[in-house]
């Protein structure tokens, strides 16, 4: 039987994943998965950059605005979609495409996922809540009290990652570390991960100018229409919460602008942390020529997957 080989593109935001998976997916007949969790959501268009009109008619794209933000949806839900979509894609076709800026979903789709005990609904319910009317800094003290080793390695500015912790330690009582690093499920394929690779300072100009153009794009007007909505899980993100603090009267559109900016910095920051972990991605360069490209793509498949095309 032949090997069957996922393509996993990977790198920081707004560095040209989307173009990158689109010239793959023709290079090699393969369909799109994104695993951009912020994409998935319908009501949440321009503040997540997802692909344009053009470029979803261009290749076969999966989980893009599939689900509503009204909808609990989380990465143990994508884990097992991705997985039977690619199951059923890999019956006529060899290679797939996968494209996404979230580390921790891509990862769950290519090595599967620490198993959690059931969390009981209200108890993220109780943290939302919380998160709400007490603030970020009391999730984290919380945290740091009942798992002090996660605490160290999680970004505690992400109140997603916070509160899946946290609502794990309090439905088992146990630190969430603890339910980490056990056996994974095995895979039917195999991976090669691609990224996208450039300098700090034009990934940085790239977030800026991508900024600008949501704006003009009509972000303000998105998070104007989501604001009712504001304290649901799928908004706590960026590009939205700060408007978010603007449309509050705490501060000035200049600067909620330049918030999101920043904090886009500073999440690709994160995704490169994230990445440069894992030393098994065949780095690209962002301004490569696309058949150079494919060219070390095909060599390294071939070489080390033995996949035919």
């Amino acid at each position: 039987m032949s090997t069957k080989v996922l393509l996993a593109v990977v790198g920081p935001t707004a560095i040209g994943k989307t173009a990158l998976g689109i010239t793959l997916a023709n290079h090699f007949d393969a369909e799109i998965l994104s695993a951009d969790s912020r994409q998935f959501f319908k009501e949440m268009h321009i503040g997540t950059a997802v692909p344009s009109p053009e470029e979803l008619k261009a290749a076969t794209h999966h989980f893009i605005q599939h689900k509503s933000i009204f909808e609990p949806y989380s990465v143990g839900d994508f884990e097992k979609d991705a997985i039977t979509l690619l199951t059923n894609i890999f019956k006529t076709k060899h290679i797939a495409v996968m494209v996404g800026g979230s580390g921790l979903y891509v990862d769950a789709v290519v090595k599967g996922l620490d198993e959690f005990p059931e969390v009981d609904p209200k108890i993220r319910q109780q943290l939302n809540q919380a998160l709400e009317e007490d603030g970020l800094e009391n999730l984290q003290n919380e945290l740091k009290k009942r798992d002090p080793e996660y605490a160290e390695k999680v970004d505690l500015e992400n109140p997603h990652r916070l509160i899946r912790a946290l609502e794990v330690c309090r439905a088992a009582n146990k630190p969430y570390s603890s339910f980490l690093n056990r056996p994974k499920a095995k895979r039917a394929f195999k991976t090669l991960y691609i990224g996208i690779d450039a300098p700090r300072e034009i990934i940085y100009q790239r977030i800026n100018m991508r900024v600008d153009l949501m704006m003009e794009a009509g972000l303000l007007n998105e998070a104007e229409n989501l604001y009712p909505h504001r304290t649901l899980n799928a908004l706590q993100t960026v590009g939205y919460k700060e408007l978010f603090e603007y449309l509050d009267g705490n501060c000035t559109l200049e600067f909620a602008v330049s918030e999101i900016k920043k904090n886009t910095r500073r999440f690709a920051k994160r995704q490169l942390t994230w990445l440069r972990k894992n030393d098994s991605i065949l780095w690209v360069p962002f301004n490569g020529k696309p058949e150079k490209t494919l060219q070390m793509i095909e060599d390294q498949i071939n070489t080390n997957l033995h996949a035919p095309r």
